[in-house]
């Protein structure tokens, strides 16, 4: 085809870019008071600036990672959300989401402002134990996800959960 050229692609993803690596890539950006993604804990493997508003940062499978969501138009709050994934690696299955390439094992996924302000003071709390957020049982974010959609308070993470599950996670080896 003649005349016809290529689509060209303004976002962090194209096809190409990311495809041979193992690393899950979430594209942030910051628009103030219109478009506020970030990231609320996980240890990235790289950080890509793609200018002042945008980058994306990378994690190695494995990796947990919550993924913050608030966007806002003249008329106010258009999404709210939270969504804490796993990383995962190549050949394993996944779900989609939106900026994450290409998507992750979805442990948390959590819309409206009061359910996310719910999720971060839990997160808070797991991190007032001395605890990493990204080394918590996968299971307790499995557990806060279903009991807020049943409704239910979900249960606060232990020193003693923690500790079984890395006894737990050793014997597995």
């Amino acid at each position: 085809m003649t005349g016809v050229s290529a689509p060209v692609l303004r976002g962090a993803f194209a096809a190409s870019q990311h495809s041979l690596d193992d690393l899950a890539h979430v594209e942030l950006t910051w628009v103030e008071k219109r478009i506020e993604n970030w990231i609320r804990f996980g240890t990235c493997a790289h950080e890509q600036i793609l200018d002042r508003r945008r980058r994306v940062l990378s994690y190695r499978p494995g990796t947990v990672f919550a993924f913050v969501r608030w966007a806002a138009n003249d008329f106010g709050t258009i999404i709210s959300r939270i969504d804490i994934v796993r990383a995962v690696a190549r050949g394993e299955a996944y779900q989609t989401l939106p900026f994450v390439r290409p998507g992750g094992d979805i442990l948390l996924k959590v819309e409206s402002w009061p359910k996310v302000e719910h999720v971060l003071q839990a997160i808070d709390a797991i991190q007032r134990l001395d605890i990493e957020p990204e080394l918590v049982s996968p299971d307790h974010w499995r557990h806060i996800h279903n009991r807020m959609t049943a409704g239910h308070a979900p249960r606060s993470y232990t020193l003693d959960q923690h500790r079984a599950f890395l006894l737990r996670k050793r014997t597995e080896r």
